[in-house]
């Protein structure tokens, strides 16, 4: 039974893949157990996954057929025995210490998550050298080489979560700032298992870690805040904005919006719902509206329409905190005029 079971869904990432395997290898804490999920891949991952797990045995390979990265960490958590689970996207990598610094603050103070957070030095150097045409590939982060001294680092403890995870953005003089956990991405906590195993991830979905993060924080967690900077974020240089693939992430982002409101709507106090609503909710609904500037045709339009209406009927639209929310909800409010019955005024 290993202390930490690292989930990486593999889909067409051999170009980085070894680099990732590596950053878990090189770990400085042993006790691990890398459950690798090949997801259909059809390039030479599978071959590379082979390699590794011939070289340590701690490397678990699991193959299925292509259903996405939430079906693809679904499976991996079933298969899944540590105490802790920590996720790593296959075209990411971690800090030497991420998992020792993660499981001794975790047993230090008991707490249900450990959350760090991503090197923010790391990802603009490699958005600045896609611009200029330059080669990403081989970039190694000046933070890969520091020593932290684990009896040093600076941790807040809480037991409200949504006194410090965001959507929101903050000014420098925010006395909180330091340890905001900022953005629902799943790889930048280690989770006790035992918290999630029974939350799964939407399978089919984009954009998946809104709608888990917050049934995870649902449950109220304690949790351990290390703002240090342990994950290697790469970027994704396409930019696509194709109305069709809009349309799927408007289309998730609803699904998404709409499973955390009912779930909220029915398990969370009035504190918990207050609080995802003015730091979550809201600006996941703006992120999806969005989406509309860049449909252009009647079929995509009306089904963008649909999913509104869809929203403000089960109340998802209602009590917006801010100005700008309120702006936003009258201007869904036009955009859907006409097209659902229920539509509120």
């Amino acid at each position: 039974m290993p202390a930490i079971s690292i989930i990486i869904p593999v889909y067409n990432v051999e170009k980085y893949l070894r680099r990732c395997l590596d950053s878990v290898l090189n770990q400085t804490f042993t006790d691990w157990q890398a459950i690798c999920v090949n997801d259909g891949s059809p390039d030479n991952s599978a071959d590379i996954l082979s390699e590794y797990a011939a070289r340590d045995a701690r490397f678990k390979i699991i193959t299925k057929e292509n259903g996405g990265l939430s079906d693809a960490r679904n499976a991996g958590m079933r298969h899944a025995t540590g105490d802790y689970i920590m996720y790593l996207d296959s075209d990411d990598f971690i800090h030497p210490q991420t998992m020792e610094i993660a499981h001794f603050l975790a047993t230090r103070d008991k707490t249900d998550i450990v959350s760090f957070t991503y090197d923010r030095i790391y990802r603009p150097q490699l958005m600045v050298r896609h611009k200029l045409g330059l080669s990403t590939d081989d970039v190694i982060p000046s933070r890969m080489d520091k020593h932290y001294n684990l009896a040093g680092i600076k941790t807040l403890v809480t037991d409200d979560v949504y006194a410090y995870a965001t959507e929101r953005a903050h000014n420098a003089f925010n006395p909180k700032r330091k340890w905001l956990i900022k953005h629902c991405q799943v790889w930048k906590n280690m989770y006790r298992r035992e918290l999630i195993a029974d939350t799964p991830f939407i399978k089919g979905i984009l954009f998946e870690d809104f709608p888990w993060w917050s049934a995870v924080m649902l449950k109220n967690p304690r949790i351990t805040i290390a703002p240090l900077p342990l994950y290697f974020y790469v970027p994704n240089f396409g930019g696509i904005v194709l109305s069709a693939k809009q349309l799927r992430i408007l289309h998730s982002l609803c699904d998404g919006i709409t499973d955390a409101f009912v779930r909220y709507k029915k398990y969370a106090t009035e504190y918990q719902m207050q609080q995802w609503s003015k730091k979550f909710k809201w600006y996941f609904v703006k992120w999806a509206f969005r989406k509309v500037r860049y449909l252009d045709n009647k079929d995509d339009l009306e089904s963008a329409r649909r999913r509104f209406c869809e929203l403000d009927k089960i109340g998802a639209l209602d009590m917006p905190p801010y100005r700008w929310a309120r702006r936003l909800r009258g201007n869904i409010r036009e955009f859907i005029k006409g097209t659902c019955n229920h539509a509120k005024k």
